[in-house]
């Protein structure tokens, strides 16, 4: 099955870069909590946690926040494999000593 590559691009680069920041604020909020959690220090880090479950201050989007995040990598998974795998590869020239021994 052949999907439009054209639209699958612009897909992927309409949500990559939209995709960076929440990623990246979930990736650093969830590794240096477990840096917190491994030093014994987690009481005092809660706050990340809160962070990187979706709690931004007064902006409560606990509920919401990890379905995003999950749906815009998702999204990129998809588009990027299916656009990936529609890359025609370069065909190997066959060697033309090999075939002559």
């Amino acid at each position: 099955m052949r999907f439009n590559n054209r639209y699958l691009r612009q897909i992927h680069r309409w949500f990559a870069p939209i995709m960076v920041f929440p990623m990246l604020l979930t990736l650093l909020t969830g590794s240096l909590f477990q840096v917190a959690v491994l030093t014994g220090e987690s009481e005092k880090f809660l706050w990340l946690l809160d962070i990187h479950r979706g709690k931004f201050g007064t902006l409560d989007l606990t509920w919401l926040y990890p379905f995003l995040n999950a749906f815009g990598v998702l999204i990129l998974l998809v588009t990027g494999i299916i656009v990936w795998l529609q890359v025609p590869f370069p065909k190997k020239k066959a060697n033309s000593q090999n075939n002559s021994n």
